[in-house]
């Protein structure tokens, strides 16, 4: 076994369909090249997946990831990274999640867990320390996720066990069904939810009583106090405070309303005149706890309650700013009780808020100009701001009724079939529903969609830097003027640099999502950097070179370049870099950004130099993967004839 600190040098691999387990030991190579997280599970999914599988089929395999910071002191090591073949996109998946299951799973021994093959029948599998086995779940099958955690606790008698489970969502294969940790946390995007159904996998339920080694102990206290103190202290205290400690993401609402890139009406528009009403003050009202994910500093999570109304005695943790949009302001509701109990329905039944929502905007969008009729989705007439609709197709597509079921496929699929130019209202990258944010308002938010290896999402590649209006400043002390001008941080209009801006940004994000961190500190607010990580990752594991802020940044471009080869074994390359006309052609109607698209060409080229992308194809280029020690990878490329030499 590797003896370094924060790793655990073994991982653990899980044959469903023959019901056997296997401990391996972690490759120190990988510790070194990939960090841990989405590194490890990309690096493992890569050399375990042929192309072309089904999402759905036996074959897929899915992959728990923890990284080495898990469960050590520090800030927000409670991350889990749960990666796939997406079942929604075909192209590679992940998810992250928060709460306590990460740290559970590295106290019992395990890197990673990688789960392959199908049950005959539902099981969960129990993991307590060395002791492995599959549980039957027959019994848990058709739960709600809520009710399976308290299932699980009465049949191993302990309510500290975490667990990571799937709804009736996941079982019905619904293409973006997630996986809830704590109740309430998510793993949303891309479909993990429906890989685990498709196993008959209906939970992880994990106990840890093994201890974390650090290699150098005094310097690692020291570098930890310096990562304390910077987020909890200060300038930095004061504006988590104000923004994500006092409210959660819900803050998000009014800040990107002033700039003009709050989606509404199905992306539209960036402008909705009800905000106030779904924004973090109105959430104030019906606030009841506060809650965090393992070791965070900013504690941005809440839970909720409606106590009157038609959805009186709703309780859940949330809506994040993401549901309050995809919910909310999308679909032109305003009524945060609906809102709160349709983001509940979703945790329940284990569904992704942004697809659900997304897919319904689209639904909507199209019956307004005439391209479905009520005789298309079922006598049922889908018309802006109506939340009793959403609610109820909320469950309709979590249960694959009527219209549901076909929603169930996500919004890109349901287009196709129906045709009649439905297609042009999908909001989507890759097949990817998007997150809430506009290209036209912000424009490397715009590139960083377009090209993100998961599809249209914010969590590999949005700068906050050139976003926020308070954040300009900040680019300018990490960075230095030079490098500031040079991505043209003032203005977020303008897409010049924006290329570059990204290439760094998604870089960055690697290793944040590998060590694994949460993106509130590094993102936003934007505490911390590479100077900050490297110092903790070195003493933690002892390992020089991810004490190395170049090699760590290398490691970081390693790792998002080899996703972006998964997708590239797929088939998707050029065409698929891309973005709905509503961005690239239709110009913002109002606010800020009013009269503004998406300069995709001029920021994409700049994006593809620097990434080591070939422009008419997107494929990557064999020099890039040489220099980033992905010889292995370039070989199998260039026998697809799917490399550029």
């Amino acid at each position: 076994m590797v003896e370094v600190g924060g790793y655990t040098g073994r991982y653990l691999e899980v044959d469903l369909t023959s019901g056997k387990f296997q401990v391996k030991e972690t490759p120190r190579a990988w510790m070194r090249n990939y960090v841990g997280g989405t590194g490890f599970a990309a690096r493992y999914l890569w050399d375990h997946l042929s192309p072309g599988i089904d999402p759905l089929g036996p074959e897929n395999v899915i992959v728990f990831a923890t990284g080495p910071v898990t469960g050590t002191l520090g800030h927000a090591t409670g991350r889990l990274a749960i990666a796939s073949k997406a079942p929604l996109t075909g192209i590679w998946g992940e998810s992250h999640v928060g709460g306590q299951l990460a740290p559970e799973i590295k106290y019992a021994g395990y890197d990673f867990i990688a789960i392959t093959g199908r049950a005959e029948k539902p099981v969960y599998l129990w993991i307590d320390d060395d002791h492995v086995e599959l549980r039957d779940a027959s019994h848990l099958w058709g739960r709600g996720t809520r009710e399976t955690f308290k299932l699980i606790w009465e049949d191993i008698g302990d309510e500290s066990i975490q667990s990571a489970v799937i709804g009736p969502a996941g079982e019905r294969l619904v293409r973006f069904a997630n996986v809830i940790v704590d109740f309430y946390d998510a793993a949303g995007r891309t479909g993990m939810g429906a890989v685990m159904g498709s196993k008959k996998l209906k939970a992880i339920a994990v106990r840890g009583s093994k201890g974390i080694k650090v290699a150098r102990f005094e310097e690692f206290w020291e570098v930890i106090q310096r990562i304390y103190e910077k987020a909890t202290t200060g300038e930095w205290r004061e504006i988590a405070n104000d923004t994500i400690r006092g409210y959660g993401t819900p803050y998000l609402i009014d800040v990107m309303h002033s700039i003009g890139r709050l989606p509404t009406k199905n992306h539209w528009t960036g402008l909705f005149p009800e905000a106030e009403k779904i924004n973090g003050d109105a959430l104030k009202a019906v606030r009841i706890s506060h809650k965090s994910c393992f070791t965070c500093f900013l504690q941005c999570k809440f839970v909720h309650h409606v106590d009157s109304g038609k959805y009186a005695c709703t309780l859940t943790g949330g809506p994040e700013y993401e549901a309050l949009v995809a919910l909310g302001s999308n679909v032109m509701v305003s009524d945060l009780g609906a809102i709160i109990h349709a983001n509940e329905l979703c945790n329940d039944y284990g569904m992704d808020v942004i697809s659900a929502g997304k897919v319904i905007s689209w639904l909507m969008e199209c019956y307004e100009k005439g391209l479905i009729t009520e005789g298309d989705v079922g006598g049922i007439k889908p018309v802006w701001g109506d939340a009793d609709l959403v609610i109820d197709l909320i469950h309709k597509m979590a249960k694959r009724e009527g219209i549901g079921d076909l929603l169930a496929e996500g919004a890109l699929r349901a287009a196709r079939k129906i045709g009649k130019g439905t297609e042009r209202y999908v909001i989507h990258v890759k097949g990817l529903e998007a997150s809430a944010q506009d290209g036209r308002s912000h424009k490397s938010i715009g590139l960083a969609h377009a090209v993100n290896v998961r599809g249209a999402d914010h969590l590999r590649g949005l700068c906050t830097y050139d976003e926020l209006p308070w954040a300009v400043k900040y680019a300018y002390e990490r960075f230095g003027e030079e490098e500031a001008k040079k991505m043209v941080i003032d203005d977020r209009l303008n897409p010049t640099g924006k290329g570059y801006l990204t290439w760094l940004t998604e870089n960055f994000y690697s290793i944040v999502d590998s060590m694994i961190t949460c993106k509130y500190g590094a993102m936003w607010p934007m505490i911390y950097y590479y100077d900050d990580f490297a110092p903790w990752l070195k003493a933690l594991t002892g390992i020089e070179e991810l004490g190395d802020e170049r090699k760590l940044a290398l490691a970081g471009e390693r790792i998002y370049m080899l996703r972006r080869a998964f997708n590239a074994r797929e088939g998707v390359g050029r065409k698929e870099d891309t973005l709905n006309p509503r961005f690239t052609e239709e110009p913002m109607p109002e606010g800020p950004g009013k009269g503004q698209v998406v300069e995709l060409e001029v920021m994409l080229k700049e994006y593809y130099e620097y990434r080591g992308l070939d422009w008419e194809t997107g494929w990557p280029k064999r020099h890039k993967l040489v220099q980033l020690g992905l010889e292995d990878v370039a070989e199998e490329l260039a026998s697809m004839g799917r490399l550029a030499e």
